[in-house]
Parts: C-alpha cells; sequence; structure tokens
C-alpha cells in the first residue's frame, strides 16, 4: 500500500525540465526549457535568444517550472556545446581582445574621457559590443563608425552607470561574499538613505557606499521587515505605563522588540519588552451625586 502512495506522488509531481542559464554579461541569467536537451549543472550548451544563438553555462540542476512559468514558451536549449563551438567561443575571445586595443587607441585619438568595462561579441560573431564608463552622456557615434570599419563587423556601444559597470568588473564585497549584482541580482531596485535610517545603521557615507560609490543594494533586503518590527512598538515619545514603571519612550530596540522607558517618577531609564508593557485604558467616568 505504502509502496502505491510513494508511486501516484512520483507521478502527480511536476517533471523537473527547467534549467537556468547564465551568460558572460552579469545579470542576464534565464530560464530555459531543457525538455528535448538534458543538461547537467556546469554544462556549456547552446541556447536560442533575441540576438540569435548564445553560449552559455547551466547553474544548476533541472527544476519544476514555478508558477509565474507555468503557461509560457519557455526558450530552448539548442544542443550541449561541441568541439566546434568552443573553437568558436575561443576565437571570439580573441577578437574583443584586439577590439579592446582598437578601442583605447580611437578613444585616445578623439581625445574621448572613456574606460571600457567589456566587449562582448556575439556567438555569431555579427555583433561586438561595447560597454564603457564616461563622465557624461557621451556621443559614441563617430567612434562608434570608425570600429566598425576597423573590425569588419556591427558595432553597438552602451554606456553604463556606476552600478552596472561595477557589476561587470565584479568583486568582494565587504561582507566577504560576491557582489550580489554580479553573482545573482538581476535589477537594480531604487534604494535611499531613509532604509538605513528604518534600520538604525550609522549614516557613515563610507559604511553606507557599496563597490560601486552608490548606496549597497543590501539596504533593500531587510527595510520591510524593519518597517513590520517598528509597527510593534510604540513610537518615541509615548507615554506608556509598564510594570516597571510609567514613562516616556525615549529608544525602540526593533530586534529585541522592547524599548527603553524613561520613567517619570526618578528619571531612570529602563528596558521593557512587550509583555511588561501595560496597555493604556480610559479613565472610568466620575460618578456624580444624583
Amino acid at each position: 500500500m505504502e509502496e502505491a502512495n510513494e508511486e501516484n506522488v512520483a507521478q502527480a509531481a511536476p517533471p523537473a525540465t527547467v534549467v537556468d542559464v547564465r551568460f558572460r554579461v552579469p545579470g542576464r541569467a534565464r530560464a530555459y526549457d531543457a525538455s528535448r536537451v538534458p543538461a547537467s549543472p556546469q554544462d556549456l550548451v547552446v541556447v536560442e535568444t533575441d540576438r540569435g544563438p548564445e553560449l552559455g553555462e547551466v547553474m544548476a540542476a533541472a527544476r519544476p517550472r514555478w508558477p509565474d512559468e507555468a503557461k509560457a514558451k519557455l526558450p530552448r536549449i539548442l544542443r550541449l556545446a561541441d568541439s566546434n563551438d568552443l573553437r568558436r567561443a575561443d576565437h571570439n575571445r580573441l577578437q574583443e581582445r584586439a577590439a579592446e586595443q582598437h578601442f583605447a587607441q580611437r578613444a585616445r585619438e578623439l581625445s574621448l574621457r572613456v574606460k571600457l568595462s567589456r566587449v562582448d561579441y556575439r556567438f555569431d560573431g555579427g555583433k561586438a559590443v561595447f560597454y564603457f564608463v564616461g563622465d557624461d552622456r557621451l556621443d559614441a557615434r563617430g567612434l562608434a563608425r570608425d570600429l566598425a570599419q576597423k573590425l569588419h563587423t556591427r558595432v553597438e556601444m552602451r554606456q553604463l552607470g556606476p552600478r552596472d559597470a561595477t557589476r561587470m568588473v565584479g568583486g568582494i564585497g565587504p561582507c566577504g561574499r560576491e557582489l550580489c549584482c554580479s553573482s545573482w541580482l538581476r535589477d537594480f531596485g531604487p534604494v535611499s538613505i531613509k532604509m538605513a535610517k528604518a534600520q538604525d545603521l550609522s549614516l557613515n557615507p563610507s559604511k553606507l557606499a557599496g563597490m560601486c560609490g552608490r548606496l549597497k543594494c543590501c539596504l533593500r533586503y531587510e527595510y520591510d521587515s524593519y518597517l513590520a518590527l517598528r509597527r510593534t512598538l510604540p513610537k518615541i515619545g509615548k507615554k506608556v505605563k509598564s510594570v516597571k514603571g510609567n514613562g516616556v519612550v525615549v529608544r525602540q530596540s526593533l530586534l529585541k522588540q522592547c524599548v527603553i522607558v524613561e520613567r517619570d517618577e526618578d528619571g531612570e531609564r529602563v528596558e521593557c519588552s512587550l509583555e511588561e508593557l501595560v496597555e493604556r485604558r480610559p479613565e472610568p467616568p466620575e460618578k456624580t451625586d444624583g
């Protein structure tokens, strides 16, 4: 009977036919249909994209479709990369090195204040994308035209902001781990100093800034949790009653879920948990004669 139940559960489980594939340019990981070409972690595969075939690496073992992918038409894995594909990839890397040298030389000749982050040749060699950083919004059409003539391929120029440039380069953050933006973070959400204040963090710019010089993306991760914790505590300045004495809240301790109360009777500050606070109730109306 137990064996029959196990067989039914196995039959009901959704098939693991989806793999996540990452590419050389960070932030471009995508889910792919691997039902026709089974792929294992760290396999190099040729996949279909809007730009044509691309070479990517399988990040993890196959998984079932997530709910938001249930009815989506996922792009396919075309094949496991063979020796010809690897030779083509090596050839593209050599072309990229030559393109970097041409970019630097031509930028100097045109007196352009730019810094090249990466050159990315499409897998078929039909296009080269130059990712660069500049002080201002740069008109790079002249540079793109010269590079296209020199390299005999189509050229696209993409100017990056500080966050995208750091994602391209990668590195290790102050936490000791690989940067979120270059390892798994796909989109940059808005980050504000208000998030640091809500988490009672020191407003020291050198500690709040990431490798890109902007506010750290990780300030967003626990922001909503801190807001929820803060809502459970009485606000600073609120008069409260507690088993340790009545007074005014002068500080909150969000993670410990307690407040520091300055007692009215002697001015001493005491720590009170939520269980030690007494809910304020309205005073009963005074009785009048007659």
